[in-house]
């Protein structure tokens, strides 16, 4: 038996990186899973790669996080496929790095409207299916999101943003049922932002260990709410 026998999944950007060890790490437990990104062929690749072991517990879904309208179908879609939806994780994400004064209207509304107005059309699509039997949302947030850099105005205001949308829905659905948690990741090794993944940078959070941390929420007693976990590498090279 596993963990999740019997639950339903949601993972935005689930088919890279964070999201990929995620969505596999849910699919080992027993989770039903849908898989959502913005590009077609990547979903389709991934859904052929993990039917192999899922069978049909792994589906997917082309939805751009940034339009309600989406949002809404491929939430709709996702809860009458698996019969009920009872895991939110919200992990799409984009990163642009630049000066405010380089920095595009474009480019901040492409980050804002993904890391942070994404969440929000996510989670209200999905509060009311989760209502009727209740679950968890878990966001996935960045350190940045509590430590300001240079060059990351708009990722650190959606990362910021997520924190306090987070900490306010935690307090609205915990009666509910519904627990609400985010976690902040230091340095991943992934493709992230322009960023490479590569063995040189060994030193680095795996996507596997987010995996896990989402995994050990999900064991927690319905009694128990961990509403924030930070989680960094832990030795990082010496400044």
């Amino acid at each position: 038996m596993g963990l999740l026998d019997g639950k339903a999944a949601v993972v935005t950007g689930g088919t890279k990186g964070i999201g990929r060890a995620i969505t596999e790490a849910l699919l080992r437990e027993g989770a039903s899973v849908t898989i959502v990104a913005r590009h077609r062929d990547a979903v389709t690749r991934v859904i052929e790669e993990l039917k192999k072991s899922a069978a049909d517990r792994i589906r997917g879904s082309v939805c751009d996080v940034r339009q309600p309208d989406m949002v809404a179908e491929m939430i709709a879609e996702a809860a009458s496929a698996y019969t009920g939806l009872h895991i939110l994780i919200n992990n799409a994400g984009v990163g642009i790095f630049e000066l405010v004064e380089n920095l595009s209207p474009e480019h901040w509304q492409e980050v804002v409207e993904t890391n942070l107005s994404g969440m929000f059309y996510c989670c209200h699509e999905a509060l009311p299916h989760m209502k009727k039997s209740g679950g968890w949302i878990i966001n996935i947030g960045s350190l940045a999101g509590k430590n300001a850099f240079p060059k990351a105005a708009a990722y650190n205001a959606s990362k910021f943003g997520l924190i306090g949308f987070s900490e306010a829905l935690m307090q609205e659905v915990r009666y509910d049922n519904i627990r609400v948690s985010y976690i902040m990741p230091g340095s991943v090794n992934t493709e992230f932002g322009g960023d490479t993944a590569d063995a040189s940078k060994a030193w680095q959070l795996q996507p596997e260990d987010i995996a896990e941390a989402v995994l050990d929420l999900l064991r927690h007693n319905p009694r128990s709410l961990p509403s924030r976990v930070e989680i960094r590498p832990s030795k990082p090279p010496r400044k």
